[in-house]
């Protein structure tokens, strides 16, 4: 009996523990996402998926409209493309509208309004939530601040040498595309960059794991024969 009740007893503090650790790990999950209300309601999960072609065709919608978006920007100014938005948008919702006016005064039908369930849904911003995304912006515009201030006052030499060094290559790539063109480079990317990062994770993770150690001995080397500028050992 009395080893019964000792493994009875050595089961349930397993079990307990097993369960405060699990939990403790989803709520770390939970803190680590950012988002309340789970990951489904996440605009970076929603982001995220379409990126990464989750869904097939909400991914080719994605990517279309956006890339025909930016092509109408580089060859149109940004009013005529708003313009002609709104007028497709308005035609198709006005027409749909107006056919199913005609459709029920003939049918004699009580259908209703055809963007009813739409009409009806609940847009409104609380102040709560609007207050808690203006947190996070603020807390963004406070880590930025930080960043500019630790790359352009050289807290770190290394740092803003390799933010010389991009800006200038930025100029080589200012001379040969425009800003619209590199959106439109960028929309691309964001859309074939991460499908086959996905599929080539191990192999691209191990040549960037050697760039990034060859960058830093290269930034060593240099830091180490300027004097005086060399980092200060934390004390």
């Amino acid at each position: 009996m009395a080893d019964s009740a000792a493994q009875s007893s050595l089961i349930s503090s397993t079990s307990s523990s097993t369960s405060v650790t699990s939990s403790s790990a989803s709520s770390t999950r939970a803190a680590g996402g950012g988002c309340v209300g789970g990951s489904s309601h996440c605009p970076c999960a929603a982001v995220q998926e379409l990126l990464f072609w989750r869904d097939v065709k909400k991914s080719a919608v994605a990517f279309g409209a956006s890339l025909v978006l930016l092509l109408s920007l580089a060859t149109l100014s940004a009013v005529t493309v708003v313009a002609h938005v709104a007028l497709a948008l308005l035609s198709v919702t006005i027409s749909l509208r107006v056919y199913k006016a005609v459709v029920q005064a003939l049918q004699k039908s009580e259908e209703g309004h055809p963007f009813k369930a739409y009409l009806d849904l609940d847009v409104t911003l609380s102040p709560e939530t609007f207050q808690a995304h203006a947190a996070v912006v603020a807390q963004h515009l406070n880590r930025g601040l930080q960043l500019l201030i630790h790359l352009f006052l050289v807290e770190d030499l290394v740092d803003s040498l390799e933010l010389a060094l991009t800006m200038w290559l930025m100029t080589y790539v200012g001379a040969v595309f425009n800003g619209i063109t590199l959106l439109i480079l960028a929309d691309i990317l964001a859309f074939t960059l991460p499908p086959l990062y996905e599929k080539y994770e191990v192999q691209i993770n191990h040549y960037m794991s050697l760039i990034r150690h060859q960058t830093k001995d290269l930034m060593a080397k240099i830091q180490a024969k300027l004097p005086g500028l060399a980092k200060k050992k934390p004390e």
